[in-house]
């Protein structure tokens, strides 16, 4: 690829390189930029194309303005075509008029306008703490809950808890019992049906998803099949739209093609075609299934947030977005044109993972978001704030730029537009009277902490990584924690405090690679001691009366961390290595919030708030 080639990906939006955690400048290959651009369902030029079309470059997208919520734009066209959110529509000359809450449209001037009517800055919660808990392992036997989901709400809740966090809970892949992680879902905007209660499950340590996914969805069946129809279902089913009938269509074709649109006959491919609108009526029956089954999620994950916030709950229910969507689920069958195609979503080599990141995820098209006026991300947050106070965003760092990595050469980075995006963010948790959290931890851009501090989006303060210094680890001291943010000691990813005490993460690692730990743990020696240093008291306890000492308006207290300091006979094990996505908590839902752990850990929360 020429120069004028790698300039036009450059001006599509594909980074020339990046500056990686030791400071060392990785250029944008040739041949990434080329894979990029395809992935944009950009044809890739000749050299006199690529010139031609940087000399006359137009950009036909719809420019981005923001605007504060009441007020007007900074804009003062000779004539204006205004389409207001709601649909209303309004045309006039110079000034706009003041604009509510809102993602609008204007064409003024021959040119479209997507204006974003945000507040500029999102109020800070409520001072409080919580859980964190999987839901998957929330149950004595089986798959865990949204029934279950409300009673450690209501236990919690009991324990002076402000909110209750879990694993992201989009739609799956029920027909693919092995594809069980909540991180790689078919569609974000519908719910995952597994969580449904039905029956008991297989006991054990782990879950047993290959036996008891088949189990639930048939015993869910047959509820359907035994029911007399339910005029609250059909009202919802109506209000809910095309967009429910394509993801029901989707489902249904599943269960004839397998679960991945990539394997369908070609005939299939979009749920525009002919064939796949002459399903709609075959499969009608099928169809009504899959969207009762959504409904029933919505009402009992409702129930659920009701039973948080009726406890007492300040935030209530405390949501995660998976950062991106499987390539060949729903939510890409659905809206095709808001993704990005061979290639991934992941992340560049660091500390961490040395030789970087493929999470086998479809990404966003920051061309595709652009041209829809972001509809496909307001709708995504609207669908998850419709039952939380609380919404993580996973690696919202992709909010400034996504690393890609193609199917066949090199990962870059693809700036997506960032302005916009946290203005949709604000959007939707004003509507919703809730607050974000981004996770925004990794390579982190310059400047994109104070872009989120600026819009009152929270971060992730995760002690094993607030330091001072790493060689020796020095820890920051509590007061030096950040005020706009969330502290905790570990994420859903890392180890607990017991196993990163004991270097689990390093030989989980070690064991993968072969390597020697030797070092590692030494260094990790040096580690735990540097932190043990900064505790008010010792263990456990002193680590949770110092985060709750830092400034952070919420403080989060993982479950697999209070199992890790029980020492009771009927809690035959806990949680020390990466989660696998199985492991089932040694205690019930309805048991947990009587831990003398979570009693004792309330207790300090309260004595040691700031």
């Amino acid at each position: 690829m020429t120069d004028a080639r790698l300039r036009l990906a450059e001006r599509m939006g594909v980074l020339p390189g990046f500056h990686d955690l030791s400071g060392q400048w990785r250029a944008t290959s040739v041949d990434s930029a080329e894979a990029l651009l395809a992935a944009m369902g950009l044809a890739v030029p000749s050299e006199p194309e690529a010139q031609a079309a940087l000399d006359a470059h137009a950009d036909l997208l719809p420019q981005d303005l923001i605007c504060a919520t009441g007020g007007r734009p900074d804009l003062a066209p000779a004539a204006w075509q205004l389409t207001h959110e709601d649909g209303t529509q309004a045309e006039g000359a110079g000034p706009l008029p003041e604009l509510p809450l809102g993602i609008h449209r204007l064409h003024a001037d021959g040119r479209d306008y997507t204006l974003l009517s945000a507040p500029p800055r999102l109020p800070e919660p409520a001072r409080s703490w919580g859980l964190i808990a999987p839901l998957y392992g929330l149950s004595a036997s089986g798959i865990g809950s949204y029934d279950d989901l409300a009673a450690l709400a209501r236990g919690m809740a009991g324990q002076g808890a402000g909110f209750l966090g879990i694993n992201p809970i989009h739609a799956g892949f029920p027909s693919v019992p092995g594809l069980f992680s909540p991180y790689t879902p078919s569609h974000r905007r519908r719910l995952n049906v597994i969580h449904v209660a039905a029956g008991q499950g297989t006991p054990g340590p782990l879950v047993d998803y290959a036996r008891d996914i088949p189990t639930r969805m048939a015993l869910l069946r047959a509820e359907y099949d035994a029911l007399p129809g339910d005029p609250a279902f059909e009202d919802w089913q109506a209000g809910e739209g095309e967009s429910l009938q394509r993801f029901a269509l989707h489902q249904a074709l599943s269960g004839l093609h397998g679960a991945f649109w990539g394997d369908w006959p070609a005939t299939l491919a979009t749920p525009d075609t002919p064939a796949a609108l002459a399903a709609r009526h075959d499969l009608a029956a099928e169809m009504r299934f899959h969207a009762w089954l959504q409904w029933r999620a919505e009402r009992v994950l409702a129930a659920a947030g009701q039973a948080a916030r009726g406890g007492g709950m300040a935030q209530g229910l405390y949501l995660d977005l998976a950062v991106g969507t499987h390539p060949f689920g729903a939510e890409t069958w659905e809206d095709r044109a808001s993704f990005a195609f061979g290639a991934s979503l992941g992340a560049p080599p660091d500390a961490f993972a040395p030789e970087g990141q493929n999470w086998g995820l479809a990404p966003f098209s920051p061309l595709g978001l652009r041209a829809q006026a972001y509809a496909p991300l307001a709708q995504t947050l609207r669908r998850q704030l419709q039952f939380a106070g609380l919404l993580r965003i996973d690696h919202i760092l992709g909010f400034e730029r996504a690393y890609w990595v193609p199917d066949a050469a090199p990962g870059a980075y693809v700036a997506m537009p960032r302005d916009a995006m946290l203005a949709v963010a604000r959007i939707e948790a004003a509507r919703a009277g809730a607050a974000i959290v981004g996770e925004d931890l990794g390579n982190i851009p310059d400047g994109l902490r104070d872009a989120l501090a600026a819009s009152g989006i929270l971060g992730c303060r995760v002690a094993m990584f607030e330091r001072e210094g790493w060689h020796p680890p020095r820890f920051r001291p509590a007061e030096a924690y950040d005020r706009g943010a969330v502290a905790s000691f570990s994420t859903h990813d890392l180890p607990t405090w017991r196993g990163w005490r004991q270097g689990a993460d390093i030989a989980a690692r070690a064991a993968l690679s072969g390597g020697d730990p030797g070092p590692q743990l030494a260094e990790r020696a040096q580690e735990v001691a540097a932190l043990e240093e900064m505790l008010p008291a010792p263990g456990m306890d002193g680590l949770h009366a110092f985060l709750a000492r830092t400034p952070a308006r919420l403080v989060a207290v993982q479950a697999e961390v209070l199992l890790d300091i029980e020492a009771q006979p009927n809690l035959p094990g806990t949680v020390t290595e990466y989660p696998n996505w199985q492991q089932r908590l040694p205690v019930a839902a309805a048991d947990f919030a009587a831990l003398p752990s979570v009693a004792r850990t309330a207790s300090i929360m309260r004595d040691n708030e700031r």
